[in-house]
């Protein structure tokens, strides 16, 4: 929770001094964006710290418009990093019923620069993924556009359950791709239900199988490090 002040206020944007914290990333104030600032720093700390692998950063905000939850990623010159962070979202419209990889989106739009998807999505290396999770304020669309289910607190609980299965998964499909020759045991008998993801749940566009845009080199030291 970056935002406290402002939530306290029934803000669920802006902070207390009535800024939008998602587009400051770049150059937090310790002052005006005291929270932003703090985990920043730690993210850096962490990045730089030879023994903690840096590999997942996602943050999560409410959708006042779009139906069910989906994700925003970032587009990469290098086409097989572009092609590697789709694998997290299509593995969670495996478990959750109520993701939508239709409506997942991966660009480079110029007025979400400041966003800590894209800042970092910029600074950290080809090992890191970078994501911001959206889910909708009200409800989400199973089977057609008649058939919304407005979310409830234990919807949105269940959500953050599949996103952490989706961790599990996404790890045992790793250690299958490295060591293709290790014997993998089972864990357990019967597989998951898997939820069909259908390509029309929502208004986003996804660009998985695109050609990535191109994108100039970041640099990997933070240079407000220094100030």
């Amino acid at each position: 929770m970056l935002n406290p002040d402002g939530v306290y206020l029934g803000n669920y944007r802006c902070s207390l001094m009535g800024f939008d914290l998602n587009r400051h990333w770049a150059n937090p104030s310790p002052w005006a964006h005291p929270t932003l600032h703090g985990v920043k720093q730690l993210i850096i700390e962490m990045y730089n710290n030879p023994k903690i692998n840096l590999e997942f950063y996602i943050d999560i905000h409410a959708h006042s418009t779009m139906m069910n939850g989906f994700m925003y990623g970032n587009i990469f010159e290098d086409e097989e990093r572009f092609q590697r962070q789709a694998v997290f979202p299509k593995l969670l419209c495996q478990n959750a019923e109520d993701f939508s990889y239709s409506s997942t989106s991966f660009n480079r739009d110029a007025v979400k620069a400041g966003t800590g998807r894209r800042f970092l999505g910029g600074l950290l290396n080809d090992t890191s993924y970078c994501y911001t999770l959206e889910v909708s304020f009200y409800s989400y669309v199973l089977g057609g556009p008649t058939s919304a289910v407005p979310y409830t607190e234990e919807a949105y609980m269940k959500l953050g359950r599949n996103v952490a299965r989706t961790f599990l998964d996404y790890y045992r499909l790793n250690s299958l791709v490295e060591r293709p020759l290790a014997p993998t045991p089972k864990t357990r008998k019967e597989k998951l239900p898997l939820h069909k993801c259908t390509t029309q749940r929502g208004q986003g566009n996804s660009h998985a199988g695109g050609k990535p845009e191109k994108r100039s080199q970041a640099h990997l030291k933070d240079q407000s490090l220094s100030t």
